[in-house]
């Protein structure tokens, strides 16, 4: 699988160029569907912000509104109730998945319970995550990023990457999001860890990533 994971979505002319690399295609010639579900377990996010992810009306951390040829909605709370059958078909068929911001710990949950998680090593499609979307993929992150607790609790996450990310480095609304709080952060971590701020992506292929950047970032490496 394909990955992009990204602060603040596709925020600069460098992100969405390196997503249509990533598709091999226009993205107006791209179906995607958009998981809305880390939304609702992070305390600070309420419905509205999740109708502005779905919609396209989130000039901050644009995903949806880029111009697709097709966008469902992929909520995996939902997917318990239907059939396996149909909704791995959605899945499978479309071009790229966009997974939202909100509490990481919470989407991971629902990626395991719902099945999806298992299936996504096996997807030909784009996965662009969006802050908590981007965290989700490493093996854990972080005692500062928890908020929804798990029932086995911790703060293990799928592990699909290698490493972790501490997104919105230095944002101006995050006080704890300073360059400082991210080298603190990443000393407590077992793998190389990523600060990025939201003009900045980790594009992942084939195991190998590659920062792509406008923006400034920091990779906190553990010495041996």
């Amino acid at each position: 699988m394909k990955f992009l994971f990204t602060s603040a979505g596709i925020k600069n002319k460098s992100i969405h160029q390196a997503l249509v690399n990533l598709l091999g295609k226009p993205i107006a010639e791209s179906n995607a569907l958009c998981i809305p579900t880390a939304s609702y377990g992070h305390r600070a996010v309420s419905p509205v912000q999740a109708w502005k992810f779905i919609s396209g009306q989130e000039p901050r951390a644009p995903m949806c509104e880029l111009g697709w040829k097709s966008l469902g909605i992929l909520e995996l709370t939902a997917l318990p109730s239907i059939e396996r059958e149909r909704w791995v078909s959605w899945v499978r068929e479309t071009d790229v998945l966009l997974v939202n911001g909100g509490d990481p710990l919470y989407l991971c949950y629902w990626m395991r319970q719902s099945g999806f998680a298992e299936l996504l090593p096996s997807l030909g499609a784009v996965y662009v995550g969006l802050s908590a979307g981007s965290m989700v993929m490493a093996p854990n992150i972080g005692e500062e990023f928890v908020g929804w607790k798990p029932p086995t609790g911790g703060d293990e996450t799928l592990g699909l990457v290698d490493f972790a990310i501490f997104p919105h480095l230095d944002h101006e609304m995050l006080p704890n999001n300073s360059l400082a709080d991210a080298k603190r952060w990443a000393a407590a971590m077992t793998v190389p860890a990523y600060a990025i701020d939201d003009e900045t992506a980790i594009q992942v292929v084939d195991g190998a990533a590659q920062v792509i950047s406008e923006g400034h970032w920091k990779l906190f490496t553990h010495k041996k």
